[in-house]
Formats: C-alpha cells, sequence, structure tokens
C-alpha cells in the first residue's frame, strides 16, 4: 500500500504537514507522498487571479496517485477532499479515501458552495491580486490550539497566498461514489465545526471521531496512523 496525502488551503510544502503521519506509516514499512499544489505556488508560477487553479492541483494529485501500479489509500485533508474527490476518480489503484476535516463535494459543487457570501473572519481576500491567505495569528489560534508552540511556529511559516479561482471552481468527479471511503471528524475543530463536519460525513461510507482539532496528523499523528494502517 502507498499513501498519498493532500494538504489544505492556504499552505505550502505538503510534505511538512504530514511528516509525523508519515514517519509513523514509514515505520511500518508503508510508503507517502504529498505533492504540492500549484494553487498554493508550489508548482513554479505564483498564484494570481489568472490561476493555477484547481484543475491544476487535481493533475498534480493524480499524477502522484499514478506514478506506479501498487495500491493508494488517498488522505484529503480540509480542501485536499475537494481536490481527492476528483482527482482519484476512475483510477483503480484507489483503494479507499480517507478525509480528514474534510469538503466532500458532489459533482458540480465548489468551496462556495459550502461557505457563506463573506470571507470567515480568519481569512484575508485580495481581489485585486486573486488570492486568499489565512491570518497568522488565526492559523494558531484556530488550526492548531492542540498543537505544541514550536508546531504552531513552524507551521505559521508555511502560510502561503492561494489563488482565489478554488473557491468557485466545481469538481467534475466525486470518486467517494465509487471507492471505499471513510470520513475523520475532528470533534476540537474550531475552523471548521464539529456540526458541518458530520453533514459533510454523510457522504461518505463510514465516520470516525477523533477529540483533536483541524490538524490530527500534527497533533496526533500516531492516531492518524493507525487510522491509515486499518484501511490497507
Amino acid at each position: 500500500m502507498r499513501v498519498v496525502f493532500v494538504h489544505g488551503a492556504c499552505v505550502r510544502d505538503g510534505e511538512w504537514w504530514w511528516h509525523r503521519a508519515a514517519a509513523g506509516l514509514a515505520g511500518h514499512g508503508v510508503r507517502s507522498v504529498a505533492p504540492g499544489l500549484p494553487s498554493c505556488g508550489e508548482a513554479g508560477p505564483a498564484p494570481d487571479a489568472a490561476g493555477p487553479g484547481l484543475d491544476a492541483d487535481v493533475a498534480a494529485v493524480r499524477a502522484a496517485i499514478t506514478a506506479d501500479d501498487g495500491p493508494v489509500v488517498v488522505v484529503g485533508h480540509s480542501y485536499g477532499g475537494v481536490v481527492a474527490a476528483e482527482a482519484a476518480a476512475g483510477l483503480d489503484v484507489v483503494r479507499h479515501l480517507l478525509l480528514v476535516s474534510s469538503y466532500l463535494p458532489e459533482p458540480g459543487e465548489s468551496l462556495s458552495t459550502f461557505g457563506p457570501e463573506e470571507p470567515a473572519p480568519f481569512l484575508e481576500v485580495d481581489p485585486e491580486g486573486g488570492t486568499f491567505s489565512v491570518r497568522a495569528d488565526a492559523l494558531a489560534d484556530v488550526f492548531l490550539q492542540d498543537c505544541d508552540p514550536g508546531t504552531r511556529r513552524d507551521a505559521t511559516e508555511r502560510i502561503a497566498p492561494q489563488s482565489l479561482s478554488v473557491l468557485e471552481a466545481p469538481v467534475r468527479a466525486a470518486a467517494w461514489h465509487d471507492v471505499p471511503s471513510t470520513y475523520l471528524v475532528c470533534a476540537d475543530d474550531l475552523g471548521t465545526p464539529a456540526a458541518a463536519q458530520r453533514r459533510f460525513a454523510e457522504r461518505a461510507g463510514r465516520v470516525v471521531e477523533l477529540d483533536a482539532g483541524h490538524h490530527p496528523f500534527l497533533s496526533q499523528p500516531e492516531a492518524v496512523r493507525d487510522l491509515v494502517l486499518g484501511l490497507g
């Protein structure tokens, strides 16, 4: 089994976000990869009003999934669930989808489908530049409240502007219709409330809850490791 991790919105350096869970999996002989998302500026051009957008993110993750012929578990976090929903569609190597505090869109739905008209207070939006990002203080206090100070500091250094186009771009496929899926509800998440997660989770085949904030792979990596190992 191989694992493809897909990070969430407004951050860069995907390998870092997943490194604790990845190390635990490696100890059990499980390889993993965390591809960069072009919409977060991880593939060369900086994001702006012209993109890159969701299509580029889907292509990057799909390439990682198909890098070899072995069975794959795809783990999508937050916005990463939107990417994974389309990227994993129609690929026989994908054995399971794990969605962590994630959006779970039907074809035709986008991030904007699930949000209010006004941007969340923890976001900074630059309409002229065509990007949005998360406020540094909000990342630490809203999304990483159950992490140690060093992790909060290191994570804050990895905030990245992201193309605004991903908010409106609809997914064209929903792999979870055809692939076994598990939704991990993070019950202490201050950014995506557990009640909202549970509504998304109704679309998944199985639901697991963990008393954790938005990034359990940083605060409780052993729990995420064990969950992934059980999916293979």
